[in-house]
């Protein structure tokens, strides 16, 4: 073991999305701050971030049932969609200044315009898709939002669901053309490109095995070096644990107050991947449907269309599936060594709260590929077997913990973060919607562990995210001006939300063409 110990201003555990957003504001705001960055894998963004391990929304809120809730009185709570919304806004802003700034090149590798959708069937699902859309069209963060509920629009919007269905059962949906599809694996490679160009010292191949806190309040790292065996001793005034569902068991031995009472459940994803190009032709848009009872709200089935290595792809799922892994690369005992004195009845109280999830996920994992293509026939009613492939997608662990409302062992469905009362360390810990809302949350962390900054970083904050401490929604102005500026600055104007962007006109007149065929 190495004795000399490596002392740095920060170090980023896990080369993810959300460290590279952390680092790259760190950059930015003080550039003089030696960063570290501690990553297992031996690439950047091969976890969560990966673009074959998430579904590649840009998520505003746009098509997630489950971000709108119908309240007893019949009416749409739309507060928690807004919420959503506002904070990709903030993301796009910063990945525009980026842009503009030449931190970042060739936006269209990790951003295209694509419409999204929401898609219901039954009469009750119509009736509640049509307040939504009322409750959120007359909003301006939803603007150019449309409702059908005819066959023939939805032909046009939809022809390979529409195509070949012989239900009576209503069907409507909502379109919008402002939405995205996010290769966050690109976006974060490109984000690691930039910060090793900053003289940021990335580790890949260390794992991180102990943190604890030594008498002259840092905080020290036991680490692995994975190709030398060596273990190092690395220390940091700040430390981020972004490792994904690897955070909780790092937060764990932090020994932080703020860490205890709190436990993980993992559930993995799975989706079916098209390998007919004439089918994948056929569909552009993410169409989101409603997750079925007992389903957590990450299991929402969707039909995507993705771009993924300068390819159009077609997705479905996600089908849900169980290890006891809390990373894909991770140990089948996780979960068991995540278990502790102080969390134990949490987890307990969790498991018996939530039996229909347990029997959901179950149901998941027996599913055969027949059985998974008869879930994807309500959305291709002619779908065949042999176009589609399975592909396993990445963990993620559903944050367990009390709280006032929900009571003990409450399953907490978002991203949320844990950090000491001095600031000092802090772990991004939850799921959906992730990385779309990952420089907000970044935000929240400098905020919450550089309060004495703040101040002095408001201009430069301003710089990189206009909007930074207003609402958008409040300030229509702010909206349009920003929305025109993003739009512009990241190629998604045009017709189908193309401006200036070569590779995007191409694929518009492709996307005519194979209309004109027929195809």
């Amino acid at each position: 073991m190495s004795n000399v110990q490596k002392k740095t201003d920060v170090i980023l555990i896990g080369a993810g999305v959300m460290s590279a957003t952390l680092g790259i504001l760190l950059k930015e705001l003080v550039p003089d701050w030696s960063i570290k960055v501690l990553e297992k894998l031996s690439n950047a963004g091969e976890e969560s971030s990966n673009e074959w391990n998430n579904a590649g929304t840009g998520h505003a809120a746009l098509c997630e049932l489950n971000y709108t809730v119908e309240k007893p009185d019949g009416s749409v709570d739309i507060s928690k969609a807004i919420s959503i919304n506002e904070q990709f806004q903030v993301s796009m802003q910063f990945w525009s200044y980026l842009v503009k700034n030449k931190l970042l090149d060739n936006p269209q590798d990790f951003i295209m315009p694509l419409p999204h959708m929401s898609l219901v069937q039954g009469e009750q699902n119509v009736t509640f898709l049509k307040k939504r859309f009322e409750a959120l069209s007359s909003n301006p963060l939803f603007q150019g939002m449309e409702f059908s509920d005819d066959p023939s629009k939805l032909m046009e919007w939809i022809p390979l669901i529409m195509k070949d269905r012989s239900s009576n059962e209503r069907i409507a949906a909502t379109k919008i053309d402002s939405g995205t599809d996010v290769n966050f694996g690109a976006l974060t490679r490109k984000l690691f490109d930039q910060l090793e160009k900053r003289n940021v010292e990335i580790n890949y191949k260390h794992s991180v095995n102990d943190i604890k806190r030594t008498s002259d309040g840092l905080w020290e790292l036991k680490v692995k070096n994975l190709d030398s065996g060596m273990v190092e001793r690395h220390a940091a005034k700040f430390v981020f644990i972004g490792g994904g569902g690897g955070s909780i068991h790092l937060l764990q031995k932090s020994g932080i107050p703020e860490g205890k009472h709190i436990g993980g459940f993992p559930v993995s994803g799975l989706f079916m991947v098209c390998n007919n190009p004439e089918v994948v032709a056929q569909h552009h848009a993410k169409v989101y449907g409603k997750a079925k009872v007992g389903a957590p709200p990450m299991s929402v089935p969707h039909l995507d269309t993705r771009f993924i290595n300068n390819k159009k792809s077609l997705l479905f799922g996600p089908f849900a599936g169980f290890t006891p892994k809390f990373l894909k690369n991770g140990s089948m005992f996780d979960l068991i060594t995540s278990v502790k004195p102080d969390n134990i009845l949490t987890m307990l109280a969790a498991g018996a709260k939530n039996m229909s999830l347990t029997k959901y996920l179950i149901e998941q994992v027996m599913l055969s590929k027949e059985q998974r293509m008869e879930e994807l026939r309500e959305f291709i009613p002619n779908a065949k077997s042999e176009d589609w492939d399975l592909v396993v997608a990445g963990q993620r662990v559903q944050v367990i913990k009390d709280t006032q409302d929900g009571g003990k062992g409450t399953l907490q469905f978002g991203t949320e973060v844990v950090s000491a009362a001095d600031g000092s360390i802090a772990a991004l810990l939850g799921a959906s919607p992730g990385a779309s809302t990952a420089v907000q949350v970044m935000l929240e962390v400098l905020t919450k562990c550089f309060p004495e900054h703040i101040k002095e970083w408001e201009p430069k904050i301003k710089e990189m995210i206009p909007s930074y401490g207003m609402s958008l929604m409040e300030n229509p102005e702010l909206l349009r001006e920003v929305h025109t500026s993003t739009t512009h600055a990241l190629g998604l104007g045009g017709k189908s939300g193309f401006l200036g962007n070569e590779k995007g006109r191409k694929l518009e007149l492709a996307r005519e063409k194979e209309q004109k065929i027929g195809i």
